[in-house]
């Protein structure tokens, strides 16, 4: 079996998770079938890299990326299947499906339909990216979803797709890549003091992620905590401008701010995440969040909104604390985030059982291998 795996991340171009899920189900999926990576941007060995016309350079993202997907859909004629994932590439999977008749499988890691503030983003391409997933998505010969929430997302998003189309593989995690460390560099070179209780968040400037939500809650955190937020990669320049005030606005009203923004190297966030009391993740969409499994991998309790397929992830009370998260009331969200971090500040022994436990619980439940072997089995139900 030759797969054509269609994506716009690939390592080492990663800025998100379904970047992150790629390029750790790769290597495994390898392992069990031929595998022919296609993605965006610059040339790597283990890949063929894409990329639109120098005539589109300047068009609209949603254009450009559907110039890349004609490439991608003319690159595969000798596989026997496509896979995509993401909007970016599943025009590609659709036109490959049907100039080359093979079936066509798609990863679910978010939805268009959820995600409306992506509008700020592509503005009239977001209209262009919404079509190019559904059409995708109802003629796909199958769907994986990253989780039970998003199968149900999925079937509520686009109803005429067939529910036994529909699969769940979730996400993993590599437990020997994310786990527990004692170096501190990372932290000691920004003037982060590790003996000290540690709040971290680690994602994109976007609303999905929540950020802005963290950073407000911290006006109630305990102040003897420090607050590293990991936090770059704005969609927009009105969000850029937005976090920069709040944050500016927190490190007034109180010590140990830290904002880290650039993308850091995996071993300076295994650093960061193995020393933090308490991982936050305040996403207010998340299909299952790979981050909490990172944090998880590490040793470290999480906070966490209860939204999409994070409890899934999170087991509430034993590997962390789940916030119930209701847009129409986002100041008790904030509070409740608040007081929820406060009582793991409180109460580090409590926070080391629940990082121990998710660290079982990430090695256990969520390896790449048997992710690889559900993936293939999609892929024998199709062909």
């Amino acid at each position: 079996m030759r797969v054509a795996l269609m994506t716009r991340e690939y390592p080492p171009e990663v800025y998100g998770g379904a970047g992150v899920h790629v390029g750790f189900l790769v290597p495994h999926l390898r392992e069990l079938v031929d595998v022919d990576v296609h993605c965006f941007g610059a040339p790597r060995g283990d890949a063929t890299a894409h990329n639109p016309p120098h005539s589109l350079e300047q068009a609209n993202a949603a254009l450009t990326t559907l110039a890349v997907d004609l490439e991608m859909a003319a690159a595969v004629s000798t596989a026997n299947i496509v896979h995509s994932h993401t909007w970016y590439a599943n025009m590609g999977g659709h036109l490959a499906k049907l100039l080359h008749g093979i079936p066509h499988v798609v990863t679910a890691h978010s939805l268009e339909p959820r995600r409306p503030w992506k509008a700020e983003q592509l503005g009239g391409g977001y209209r262009i990216s919404s079509w190019a997933e559904r059409t995708a998505y109802e003629h796909a010969d199958a769907v994986i979803a990253v989780s039970e929430g998003m199968r149900a997302d999925v079937l509520d998003a686009y109803p005429a797709l067939d529910p036994a189309k529909v699969h769940v593989v979730r996400n993993g995690i590599d437990s020997t890549a994310y786990h527990p460390v004692q170096e501190t560099d990372a932290l000691t070179s920004r003037g982060i003091d590790p003996e000290k209780p540690i709040v971290a968040f680690v994602g994109r400037i976007t609303r999905q992620k929540g950020v802005g939500h963290l950073v407000a809650a911290a006006h109630e955190i305990d102040r003897n905590a420090q607050i590293v937020l990991c936090a770059g990669a704005p969609d927009t320049p009105e969000i850029a401008e937005e976090t920069k005030q709040a944050v500016s606005e927190l490190a007034a009203g109180r010590e140990g701010v830290f904002w880290i923004q650039k993308m850091l190297q995996p071993a300076e966030v295994r650093q960061i995440l193995s020393h933090a009391t308490v991982f936050v993740c305040p996403s207010v969409y998340e299909p299952l969040g790979i981050v909490n499994l990172e944090a998880m991998a590490c040793g470290t309790a999480v906070v966490a909104s209860d939204v999409g397929g994070i409890p899934e992830v999170v087991a509430h009370g034993e590997t962390g604390l789940l916030v119930h998260y209701d847009e129409r009331d986002l100041s008790t969200y904030r509070h409740n985030l608040a007081q929820t971090i406060n009582e793991l500040i409180a109460d580090p022994d409590r926070a080391q059982r629940f990082g121990a436990a998710g660290r079982k619980r990430a090695e256990q439940e969520f390896s790449w291998s048997a992710m690889a072997e559900q993936t293939v089995e999609v892929y024998r139900s199709v062909i």
